[in-house]
């Protein structure tokens, strides 16, 4: 049980999370995003239902090529197959979420380190933090354009929930200027630890605790055959998750969730959902799992405030700082 009382509801809320839960099936939205400017309205009727009703969906014919999709994920695996010696280069820096970590992300719904290593690409804060051309070649080149196409999709989503909101249509793209020094969002390259030789009191951890997302959106890139990615929207009167649904890990679609600070942005209009990475099944594919997030963060200088005022108005600079002290307590 974690007895720690955090600042934010939301992380509060989080604490209370834990648990199995059952499983059931539910129908993941899946969206067309072919010919958007001239399909907008209709992208973002459809973006909108989903993100109010369930607060995730997924993607596809959403632009970013398959091969740099391939090309990012080969990179991932060549930099978690450095020495570790190698990869203690590139630290991940106190409160900046750049570098790379070992276990050291512990969720506030479990209390315990998920079964992961992670790096983190936040690009104003990268001095130091690249492997060079010897150990991965071509790493900073591949990343770079694989970030600036999953900003662009992220803003293209955004912007329909700003249309939606009331916002003018470049508002959530404005808040998120990529050129700006305070630019915050997050590529995180993941790479979930391997159970082929796990004992059998390793499975009782999770690869992921559950948690909310705190960014504005998650765009999720999953390998097929490397499931365990799950979601709850539902929570019983304690605010305890009852029953999760196995999202598919699908050839050339994106998953998408709507973060905390989106939710809170909205008024709670849209729906920030509940989500863990399960350990696998005996049955299942026990090898390594690698996934690749993009959060799209608002920037450090943007203010957060919804069209109808409900909460009180904060950097993305100070929500971020919150959320990230509450996961990485020893950072």
């Amino acid at each position: 049980m974690n007895d720690t009382t955090y600042g934010l509801q939301e992380l509060n809320a989080e604490k209370a999370f834990g648990g199995m839960g059952e499983t059931v099936e539910r129908d993941i939205p899946q969206i067309d995003m072919s010919d958007y400017f001239n399909r907008k309205d209709e992208i973002g009727e459809a973006l909108w239902a989903a993100a109010t009703e369930i607060g995730f969906f997924q993607l596809y014919n959403h632009g970013i090529p398959q091969e740099l999709v391939d090309e990012a994920f080969w990179m991932s695996e060549q930099f978690f197959q450095l020495p570790e010696d190698s990869k203690k280069q590139f630290p991940l820096k106190p409160g900046s979420n750049a570098g790379w970590e070992f276990m050291e992300q512990v969720r506030p719904s479990t209390g315990t380190a998920d079964r992961k290593e992670s790096y983190q690409i936040t690009l104003p804060r990268m001095t130091g933090l690249w492997p060079n051309g010897v150990e991965v070649p071509a790493f900073k080149a591949t990343m770079m354009a694989f970030e600036r196409h999953n900003w662009s999709v992220a803003m293209r989503v955004l912007s329909c929930f700003a249309d939606r909101l009331g916002f003018t249509t470049d508002f959530f793209t404005e808040g998120h200027d990529s050129d700006a020094k305070e630019y915050q969002s997050t590529l995180r390259l993941i790479h979930y630890l391997g159970m082929e030789n796990a004992k059998p009191e390793d499975f009782k951890f999770w690869r992921a605790g559950a948690h909310t997302d705190f960014d504005c959106l998650t765009l999720l890139h999953q390998k097929p055959g490397q499931g365990g990615l799950q979601l709850s929207p539902g929570k019983d009167a304690k605010g305890r998750a009852i029953a999760w649904t196995d999202v598919p890990p699908l050839p050339g679609v994106i998953t998408c969730n709507i973060g905390d600070m989106l939710m809170r942005w909205s008024d709670d209009k849209l729906q920030s959902t509940l989500h863990r990475v399960r350990m696998p099944r005996p049955e299942e594919y026990l090898g390594p799992r690698y996934s690749m997030a993009y959060f799209a963060q608002a920037n450090m200088d943007t203010v957060l405030q919804g069209p109808e005022g409900k909460y009180e108005p904060m950097t993305g600079h100070d929500y971020i700082q919150m959320r990230l002290g509450a996961n990485f307590a020893k950072k």
